[in-house]
C-alpha cells in the first residue's frame, strides 16, 4: 500500500513515485543514490514536477516538513521542505539513513562536515564544503558521510527542497555548537507539519 499527500495528480508526483519504485531496486546505496539523483534532475530540469499548494506553504518560525509520499514497504519516503527566508536548519545527520536532497524552488546552501572524533556526547567536525544549490540541482548523501547544514539564502523568497530517504527518517541527531571545533550531540524526533 502506498501513501501519498492528497492532491497529487497532475503535478508529476506519481511519475516521480513509479520511477522511485523501479529506482530503490538498484542494488548498493551508490548507485541507488545516483540513480535517484538522476531521477530528480531529469523531472525537475524539465519542470514536470508541481508540488500542490497545501504543501508549499511556508511556516514563520522554522522550515516546514510535510510528506508527500511513504512507501507501502517502507523502502523510502519523499519529503518536501518549504524554506522561508533566511530559515535553516542546525547541524544535524540523517541517523545513517541515505538521502538524496534536490531543489525545485528557490536557492539551497548546504555545508558538509566531517565527523573527525568523538568524546562523551561531544562531537569534533571540521567544515569541509559549502555550496549554493539552485533548482534542478541535486546532492546524495550517504552515510558516514551525511553531517551537514542547509539554508535558505535568499532573503525575500521562499525555496523549496525534495529529499527523498532510504525509510522514513524519525529520528536524527542536532549538534549545538560548543567550542572550537566541538558540538554536543542531541537526539531530535521529526514530525511532518500538516499541509
Amino acid at each position: 500500500m502506498q501513501e501519498s499527500a492528497r492532491h497529487t495528480s497532475a503535478t508529476g508526483i506519481d511519475l516521480l513515485i513509479d520511477r522511485l519504485d523501479a529506482a530503490v531496486r538498484t542494488e548498493g546505496v551508490p548507485d541507488l543514490t545516483h540513480e535517484v539523483k538522476r531521477i530528480l534532475e531529469d523531472l525537475i530540469g524539465r519542470s514536470a514536477i508541481r508540488l500542490p499548494e497545501p504543501l508549499r506553504e511556508p511556516r514563520r518560525d522554522c522550515y516546514a516538513r510535510r510528506l508527500v509520499h511513504r512507501d507501502g514497504e517502507r523502502r523510502f519516503t519523499v519529503v518536501a521542505m518549504i524554506w522561508g527566508p533566511g530559515q535553516h536548519t542546525e547541524l544535524h545527520d540523517h541517523a545513517g539513513m541515505w538521502c538524496v536532497e534536490s531543489v525545485l524552488q528557490g536557492e539551497l546552501d548546504v555545508t558538509q562536515f566531517d565527523l573527525v572524533e568523538e568524546r562523551d556526547g561531544r562531537c569534533r567536525f571540521v567544515r569541509q564544503s559549502k555550496v549554493r544549490a539552485g533548482v534542478g540541482e541535486a546532492g546524495c548523501l550517504i552515510p558516514p558521510y551525511e553531517y551537514h547544514m542547509l539554508e535558505n539564502p535568499l532573503k525575500d523568497r521562499t525555496s523549496i527542497t525534495l529529499h527523498v530517504y532510504g525509510g522514513e527518517m524519525e529520528r536524527c541527531n542536532l549538534y549545538l555548537p560548543e567550542s572550537d571545533d566541538w558540538w554536543r550531540r542531541t537526539a531530535k524526533r521529526l514530525e511532518y507539519d500538516p499541509a
